[in-house]
């Protein structure tokens, strides 16, 4: 069993609508008596999650103090999937997310997932079609990752980008010819980066799609990096931006 705690009222409610079978408790504040309390505690109680009435305090703890809003679940991770429109509704930053564009090798998509939770990227996305899925090898490579980030499969990813950019999420992907390099682009605000495949790159819908492109500063005689490689390198320069900013 995959135990994950999700806090926040769209989330487990979300959760408790699509996947009542994968809430094992419902912790909920007890001093809480809005009409909004009471609709998920009656939606609770018609899908059979079991509630546990707690303080505001054990909460706190329970999240790391995160947004909870007086909610949060115990879900058997294993036995559902996360939806983009639940992450992105709880979140209390800029959206930060990565797009991979067709990613099949298992041990790129591991240590993607690695290092994407390490930079607190909200949630990765990719395409259902040629890419690669959660299996046992991403798992063991991702070091745990796998089972904390949300990794979003999307039957239309062009689609996904217009709705992002919809949100006023910021597409940026790669380019070794672009002209604005790296350390000279603002990543502080609503940023999704996108990262192709490991031979080919974005396809041309994807790169179509992107509001801008950016390029990875290259001081040696290598050509390329490895998309984890690259990840990594963007990932963190992002994090570094969006720290120095708060």
């Amino acid at each position: 069993m995959q135990k994950k705690l999700i806090h926040g009222f769209h989330a487990v409610a979300s959760r408790i609508k699509r996947f009542p079978d994968s809430v094992l408790e419902l912790f909920f504040n007890g001093n809480r008596n809005d009409p909004r309390a009471k609709e998920l505690l009656k939606l609770a109680e018609q899908q059979g999650v079991h509630v546990i009435m707690v303080d505001a305090a054990r909460l706190d703890g329970m999240t790391g103090h995160a947004r909870h809003q007086g909610v949060a679940a115990m879900i058997d991770a294993g036995k559902s999937y996360v939806v983009l429109e639940d992450v992105l509704e709880d979140l209390n930053e800029p959206p930060f997310l990565l797009i991979l564009d067709g990613i099949t090798d298992p041990h790129n998509l591991g240590a993607c997932l690695r290092v994407a939770d390490a930079m607190g990227v909200h949630a990765v996305i990719a395409p259902k079609d040629k890419s690669v899925s959660i299996n046992a090898t991403v798992s063991k490579v991702a070091c745990g990752a796998a089972e904390v980030i949300p990794y979003i499969m999307v039957t239309n990813l062009a689609r996904t980008l217009r709705d992002l950019k919809d949100q006023n999420v910021w597409i940026v992907g790669t380019d070794a010819d672009a002209k604005t390099d790296l350390h000279h682009f603002n990543q502080t605000g609503p940023l999704a980066w996108v990262l192709g495949n490991e031979g080919e790159g974005m396809r041309r819908l994807t790169r179509e799609s992107c509001d801008t492109l950016v390029s990875i500063p290259m001081f040696g005689s290598v050509e390329s990096l490895n998309v984890s490689v690259a990840s990594g390198i963007i990932l963190a320069e992002s994090r570094r931006q969006r720290e120095m900013n708060k």
